[in-house]
């Protein structure tokens, strides 16, 4: 679209769109009713003070006629991805890096890759190509096109209203404040579309809670829970909201053909990607597609709210008491089994005495270390540096450098592809822009209580969800991966990790023969996540 001298690609939503049009009415006559055309105009009033307005998911480029530039720019989570090419004089955007890499002369960056091994991610603007970079969450970059000189910045940072004072410090009116805020942001994702929106289902409040809100605008909303052969299965939860709201609710059971699909759904994601619940995210979003074309989910709740278990150790400050316990950990025999307190408790002392980079993958992927030492690189220094400089503390310190690393790097990602390999579109209420400028500015005893994570969804669930429900411990797509590896996929990572296989350029040959047979003292969960980690490595390697 062109108007003024100024040509937009985007690529997103804006949820508020109509109401920002009435804001501009008197000096813009809008063609048509798109989005599309109410965010140039926006960039055409307002430049970059635009972003403070929009409460949306986008990437989008601005070739500016008026003074030459190209003006880039990503929404506050990164929920939409850009990835800019620059070599010589050559620009190159896109939405996917397969597409950058498909059209450009781009070379493997090693140290992006060893990072990522050892991360589980590509970190911040990282991906596996020297010529390529990502764009970070809620920033925007200006380039000359005569000159090529660049300018950036950040018009969104959530550390920076962690640090403001608290919206509330009365528990009663903190409630009130949440339930409005998200019932405005699920209206938003619900009525803005003109298409039918249906939502994701589980057995969790998250996405129940925005199934709640979202009938109040619907009269037969239609819902979806998955089950998977040989997994938890939600079902049964899901079905106690879904009757109470009366929703036209399926239950998609879903057989996987792993085996035949695993390395074309890897290959999707045109960067290695370790995380393996992009498996079952991929077959979600398949069947649901057949259905409707945009759903509701609760993404983003977790890392605002506080629902991992692995925070309430943060909450207590367990940490700094168990520290001088933490060279225990390595007279310990391995534990077997990744669901059981005593893997809980060994994964705290291991934590306990450790900082910095160290720590922090110890609590969040913890693929690698204490296993395998991989060579410091600038991209695990400059990440290093990062959670070293973030001022917070204890429990709004973690729930802040998840929100901006893995939030950003993995789980937004790997929903983004599953998505939009099936022409899937995901509203994520939670992270709203009113949400993300509420949930910073409460008080972490609002979010964990002794051991009860998401204490304040918890309180504003009561006025919306079955009882079973709101005391449910914290879900996610429980991967069976050990059965996986030594299973249905054995022979495929075994001929991939071949001896002259690509990951020997970043491993021992004699070490992934170890993890291959299964020779060496490794922790079951540990040994697969670090197979699979390769195996993706390899996969990419071969679809590049």
């Amino acid at each position: 679209m062109k108007r003024r001298g100024c040509t937009i690609v985007f690529n997103g939503e804006i949820y508020n769109h109509i109401s920002l049009r009435k804001e501009l009415l008197g000096d813009e006559i809008f063609r048509g009713t798109s989005d599309t055309e109410t965010l140039l105009a926006l960039y055409l009033r307002y430049g970059e003070a635009m972003f403070s307005r929009l409460d949306g998911m986008f990437a989008f480029a601005v070739v500016d006629e008026r003074d030459n530039t190209l003006f880039l720019a990503t929404d506050r989570a990164g929920k939409k991805p850009l990835f800019l090419y620059r070599k010589g004089r050559e620009l190159f955007f896109a939405s996917e890096l397969k597409v950058i890499a498909e059209n450009c002369d781009v070379s493997i960056d090693e140290a992006s890759i060893s990072a990522y091994l050892r991360t589980g991610f590509f970190y911040g603007r990282s991906t596996p190509y020297r010529e390529v970079e990502r764009l970070e969450a809620g920033s925007w970059l200006r380039v000359d096109l005569s000159t090529l000189e660049r300018e950036e910045g950040h018009h969104f940072r959530l550390e920076e209203l962690y640090r403001d004072s608290p919206e509330t410090t009365d528990a009663r009116e903190a409630i009130e404040l949440l339930d409005a805020k998200l019932r405005e942001s699920v209206r938003r994702r619900l009525l803005s579309s003109d298409r039918e929106v249906g939502a994701f289902l589980s057995g969790g409040i998250d996405s129940s809670l925005a199934v709640a809100m979202a009938s109040e605008h619907t009269d037969r909303l239609k819902t979806f829970t998955v089950a998977f052969e040989g997994s938890y299965d939600e079902s049964g939860l899901a079905e106690l909201t879904a009757r109470r709201y009366g929703t036209e609710h399926r239950t998609l059971r879903i057989e996987m053909n792993l085996r035949e699909d695993v390395e074309r759904i890897l290959a999707g994601y045109g960067m290695p990607f370790s995380d393996s619940s992009a498996i079952p995210s991929w077959y979600v979003s398949q069947a649901a597609a057949e259905h409707v074309t945009v759903v509701l989910n609760g993404d983003g709740a977790d890392e605002l709210f506080a629902g991992y278990r692995r925070y309430v150790p943060l909450a207590g400050r367990w940490i700094e008491r168990i520290r001088p316990f933490a060279p225990l950990q390595k007279l310990l025999p391995n534990p077997g089994r990744k669901q059981s307190i005593y893997n809980y408790l060994y994964r705290l002392l291991g934590m306990a005495g450790k900082e910095g980079l160290d720590f922090y993958l110890s609590a969040t992927t913890d693929i690698f270390e204490e296993i395998y030492r991989f060579g410091s690189n600038p991209i695990l220094e400059e990440m290093d540096r990062r959670i070293r400089r973030c001022r917070l503390e204890g429990l709004s310190r973690m729930l802040c450098l998840d929100f901006e690393i893995l939030l950003f790097s993995d789980l937004l990602v790997k929903m983004d592809i599953a998505t939009m390999a099936h022409s899937l579109e995901a509203r994520s209420p939670f992270l709203g822009k009113e949400m993300l400028e509420l949930a910073p500015k409460l008080p972490d005893r609002f979010k964990i209580r002794g051991t009860t994570t998401k204490w304040i969804l918890r309180r504003l669930a009561e006025r919306y969800l079955p009882e079973a429900l709101i005391t449910q411990p914290k879900r996610g797509f429980e991967v069976p991966l050990v059965k996986w590896v030594d299973g249905v996929l054995r022979e495929l990572i075994a001929d991939a990790l071949a001896p002259g296989c690509y990951s020997e350029t970043y491993l021992d040959r004699a070490f992934i023969e170890k993890l291959r047979e299964g020779r060496g003292a490794f922790p079951v969960e540990k040994r697969a996540k670090m197979l699979w980690s390769l195996y993706a490595l390899e996969v990419w390697r071969r679809a590049s």
